[in-house]
C-alpha cells in the first residue's frame, strides 16, 4: 500500500544514469528517503519536479527492507526558484537543510522542524543574506528539537543576551528587522558555534560561508 505525505525536498543524489535517490523532508514521517526510478530519462514523469527545496505532495511505497522507499508519484506546489537564483541564499538555505539533516534522525515525526524549514524557505528571498538569519535559523532549531539555550545563564554581554532571546522567540517578521553591532555578531556566532558543536559532535560543512 502506498503512503502519501506532504515533502520538501533535502537533497538529491544519482543512483544510475537513470534514477536519483530523493531526500525529504515531512512532518509527520520525519525525513525518508525514496528512489526515483527513471526520473532523469527525458519522458519520466517526475521529470522537473525532483530539485533542491521543491515543496509538494509525493507518494511512495514503502520498503520492508530498509530505509530506502519507492517513489510512485510528486505534484509540486512550490519551487523556491529564487534561492538557486542567488548563491548566497542558496548556501543559507542549504546549511539550513544540512543542519537539519545532522540534529535529527530518519523516520522520526517532525511536525515544528518541517514548520520551520519552509518558514526559512518563505523567508529568504525578501531579506538581504546576512548572519542573523543563520543565527535565527540555528536558534529556532535548537528550540524546535529540545535543545534550546537560555540566555540567562550565558556568559554574553547584556545587549547579546537580549538578541538572543529574540531569535530564539520572534516570529519571522521581527527577525527580518533585528540588528546587530559587529561586537554582538562576532559573541553570537562563537557562542552558537560552541554550543551546538557541544551537543552536536560537529557543525555540517556550509556554515561559513552561510554567515557570509
Amino acid at each position: 500500500m502506498d503512503e502519501k505525505t506532504p515533502g520538501i525536498i533535502l537533497r538529491t543524489r544519482l543512483l544510475t544514469e537513470t534514477s536519483l535517490i530523493v531526500h525529504w523532508l515531512t512532518p509527520h514521517l520525519g525525513r525518508i528517503a525514496t528512489v526515483a526510478r527513471g526520473a532523469r530519462r527525458p519522458k519520466s514523469p517526475f521529470r522537473g519536479k525532483l530539485d533542491l527545496f521543491h515543496l509538494g505532495d509525493l507518494s511512495f511505497h514503502r520498503s520492508r527492507r530498509g530505509e530506502l522507499h519507492t517513489l510512485r508519484e510528486v505534484s509540486i506546489h512550490e519551487t523556491h526558484r529564487a534561492l538557486r537564483e542567488d548563491l548566497h541564499l542558496l548556501q543559507q538555505a542549504t546549511y539550513c537543510s544540512r543542519l537539519i539533516e545532522q540534529i535529527t534522525e530518519m523516520d522520526t515525526p517532525l511536525v515544528g522542524v518541517f514548520e520551520l524549514l519552509l518558514d526559512v524557505l518563505r523567508f529568504l528571498p525578501g531579506h538581504p543574506p546576512g548572519p542573523l538569519t543563520i543565527f535565527a535559523i540555528e536558534a529556532k532549531l535548537l528550540t524546535t528539537t529540545g535543545l534550546q539555550p537560555d540566555p540567562a545563564r550565558t556568559q554574553l554581554q547584556s545587549g547579546t543576551r537580549e538578541l538572543l532571546q529574540q531569535l530564539l522567540t520572534a516570529d519571522w517578521d521581527l527577525v527580518g528587522h533585528l540588528k546587530a553591532s559587529a561586537s554582538q555578531t562576532a559573541e553570537l556566532r562563537q557562542f552558537l558555534h560552541g554550543f551546538l558543536i557541544y551537543h552536536l559532535g560537529h557543525l555540517p560543512a556550509g556554515r561559513a560561508a552561510a554567515l557570509g
